[in-house]
């Protein structure tokens, strides 16, 4: 992977790399990618879903690095009061909690490597994505924003998948 570049050049790589094309958009939901948007623009990562109890524990544990435009995706079998942790975990990570509906309800920013503190994200939480850490204050996401995957319930989705 290249060198980060500084400044201006690094938002504009960083949206340019992570940004979803009009077409794309426009085709939907994929296995394997999550797309986000808010009033900061849209971005689309290429995820690893943790969907069982020993995937979820699992999570980015024991990984030295993380590609720029990836993450993983957690999701519980319904909503709840989600609590992650770092332990074991090795490099910083910023965590959007979304609800049933793909809202981001909370952003926990560069949570720190090997730390135990326990990172709410609050009650009702159905998905949650670890991205790099400060990833997501580069990029401007926001608390509100909106996730689309195949992973929601489309009939409740704020964003839902073109059909």
């Amino acid at each position: 992977m290249g060198k980060w570049r500084s400044g201006a050049g690094l938002i504009g790589g960083l949206v340019a790399a992570l940004s979803v094309s009009a077409g794309a958009a426009a085709a939907g939901c994929s296995d394997g990618k999550l797309e986000l948007r808010g009033p900061w623009g849209q971005a689309q990562f290429s995820v690893e879903v943790a969907d069982s109890p020993d995937e979820r524990a699992q999570g980015l544990m024991f990984r030295d690095r993380l590609p720029r435009s990836a993450g993983m995706l957690f999701r519980y079998e319904s909503p709840q009061s989600a609590s992650f942790w770092m332990k074991n975990t090795l490099i910083p990570l910023d965590m959007l909690f979304a609800d049933d509906t793909g809202q981001v309800r909370h952003i926990a920013s560069n949570a720190a490597p090997q730390d135990l503190t326990p990172i709410r994200g609050g009650p009702g939480i159905l998905l949650v994505l670890e991205i790099n850490g400060g990833l997501a204050k580069r990029l401007g996401i926001t608390e509100g924003s909106q996730l689309r995957t195949p992973l929601l319930d489309q009939t409740r989705a704020v964003w839902p998948c073109s059909p």
